[in-house]
């Protein structure tokens, strides 16, 4: 019997990495004729990058880039040179976890660092560049990581504008002569997992700048600025941000990558099946098994079990789910396509105990359901 482990981590316990090797121990207490191929995945949040690299096997590369406030930082990135793939995660080099809460203020915020981060992919020749943008501090609709690819934003008086949030009402000029001379060469790819457009009631700013330090006045005024950049943006480029699904994405970054980068959105779970060719492994598997902290119907939206479930559906593929938390009744349970689902929380404990005694639990799980298989066999 084939099983594939493939899951995503259980957050603030258990590694993608470490899930596999405790269901793989779980498995062959069962039985050592057990094949079983572990396969982790991601969708794009905290994580991702160690994730991509066990497919890539790159190197980590360390850059000093401009942190969201233009302080100084070391950033990394992941690049490999055989296959010529960058995988940079913005929150490296624009995100939130750089920051402390107190200075959380999105409006002054720049996307520049990302950019450059970008740049020194195509300076080592990226042909592709997988791009995250998840954790964002920004909401500067990409104008950061566009200035630092060498794209000038002009005011009325032909003065060039600090690439921030608060500036984006005041482009009247985007001055792209002197644009990096690789970025029509590169494919790049962006992991974005939501649909919001770029300005607007469901919007970067009404949406996301609140959490990224905003008041009421500034979420206004960062709306407005969106709405002129995207005015500004059609004119220039004949591209409609507003008609495309995600464009709000990171603060508006997800409609700057695909007019300044020629990007592509896509969902980050199929960004990293695709790195992991993860399709043709499972084709003659008897057993998908996956999991994540906790499992309810938000897992529809472009999270690693959706993305799971979708691969196995494809090949008539049974998957069992192993959660930290089960919040599904039994239609919905049906309506996601999983045949198998349970909690490994054991006996009554706190969040921490539960978070602590994952692994043992997750063997003890693994041991259950596969020894239910073998009985029924």
């Amino acid at each position: 019997m084939k099983f594939i482990i493939a899951p995503d981590k259980f957050k603030g316990s258990l590694s993608g990495f470490e899930f596999c090797d405790a269901v793989a121990e779980g498995l062959q207490k069962v039985s050592s004729d057990f094949e079983i191929v572990k396969i982790p995945l991601a969708d794009g949040g905290d994580g991702t990058i160690d994730v991509v690299n066990h497919y890539l096997n790159g190197n980590k590369i360390s850059l000093e880039v401009n942190s969201p406030f233009f302080r100084p930082i070391q950033a990394h990135y992941l690049y490999a040179d055989q296959r010529k793939i960058a995988f940079i995660e913005m929150a490296e080099a624009s995100g939130l976890k750089l920051l402390q809460p107190s200075e959380f203020n999105c409006i002054n915020a720049t996307t520049y660092g990302t950019g450059q981060l970008i740049a020194d992919a195509l300076d080592k020749g990226a042909k592709e560049i997988i791009l995250g943008i998840g954790g964002s501090a920004t909401n500067d609709g990409g104008m950061g990581m566009a200035n630092a690819l060498g794209f000038r934003f002009l005011d009325e008086n032909d003065k060039e504008l600090q690439p921030i949030g608060n500036n984006l009402n005041l482009v009247a000029r985007i001055d792209d002569t002197n644009k990096h001379h690789r970025l029509n060469e590169v494919k790049i790819k962006v992991a974005c997992d939501v649909s919001n457009p770029f300005y607007g009631e469901n919007g970067a700013a009404h949406v996301y700048a609140k959490q990224k330090g905003a008041n009421d006045k500034e979420i206004k005024e960062l709306d407005s600025g969106l709405q002129y950049f995207a005015k500004v943006i059609t004119e220039k480029y004949n591209i409609n941000l507003q008609t495309i699904s995600g464009a709000g994405a990171a603060g508006g970054i997800g409609g700057g990558a695909v007019v300044f980068l020629n990007g592509q959105l896509t969902s980050g779970i199929e960004l990293i099946k695709e790195l992991a060719d993860f399709d043709h492994k499972i084709s003659d598997a008897d057993w998908i098994i996956t999991g994540e902290g906790m499992i309810d119907m938000q897992t529809l939206a472009g999270k690693t079990i959706s993305g799971v479930i979708t691969s196995a559906a494809k090949k008539n593929i049974p998957v069992a789910a192993f959660c930290g938390s089960v919040n599904l009744s039994l239609e919905e349970q049906k309506k996601l396509n999983l045949t198998y689902v349970t909690s490994i929380v054991q006996g009554i404990s706190n969040l921490q105990e539960a978070m602590d005694s994952s692994y043992e639990n997750l063997v003890k799980a693994s041991y259950n359901f596969a020894s239910l298989l073998k009985n029924k066999s």
